[in-house]
C-alpha cells in the first residue's frame, strides 16, 4: 500500500504549470496572504493589551508636602524672566482606564501661573499645579 500511495502523482508531477488566458497571475503577497492566520474577532488583541496595560491611583499629599512644593513654585514664579530649569513630577489621568500615570518632565519654565494654577514649560507642556508631586529646583538637580 505503501507503493501505491508513493506512485499516486506520477503521472502529473512533470507537466507544466498551468497559467490561465482569462485570469491575470495572483502575485506571490496575495498568495502568500491566503495562507495567513485569520483574525475573526478584529480588535480583541488591542483589547487584551488594555486591559493588561497598569495604571498607578494618585496619591494624596500631606499638608507640609503641599506646603513645600507651593513654596518652591513661588519660587519658580518669582524667577520665570530668568527661564529657570525645574523637574517636575506630576500625575496624569489615563483616558480610558482609573487611575493614570505618574510623568517626570525637566526643563525650562516659561510661566508659572498662579491665576489656572498651571505651570508651563518652555517645550510647550502644561501641568496643572495639583497634580504635582514633586519639584526639584536648580540646585537640587545638578544646575
Amino acid at each position: 500500500m505503501k507503493e501505491k500511495s508513493e506512485h499516486r502523482y506520477d503521472d502529473i508531477i512533470n507537466l507544466p504549470h498551468h497559467v490561465s488566458e482569462s485570469r491575470p497571475q495572483m502575485s506571490r503577497w496575495n498568495r502568500a496572504a491566503q495562507f495567513s492566520p485569520f483574525a475573526a474577532l478584529t480588535g480583541y488583541d488591542a483589547a487584551i493589551r488594555e486591559t493588561a496595560r497598569l495604571t498607578e491611583e494618585r496619591i494624596e499629599l500631606d499638608e507640609s508636602r503641599r506646603a513645600e512644593i507651593s513654596e518652591k513654585l513661588r519660587l519658580l514664579h518669582e524667577n520665570q524672566a530668568e527661564r529657570p530649569t525645574a523637574s517636575i513630577t506630576y500625575f496624569v489621568y489615563d483616558k480610558y482606564k482609573d487611575g493614570g500615570a505618574y510623568v517626570t518632565t525637566t526643563g525650562e519654565i516659561k510661566k508659572v501661573d498662579p491665576v489656572y494654577h498651571t505651570v508651563i514649560m518652555a517645550d510647550g507642556t502644561v501641568i496643572d499645579m495639583e497634580e504635582i508631586i514633586e519639584v526639584h529646583l536648580p540646585s537640587e538637580i545638578g544646575g
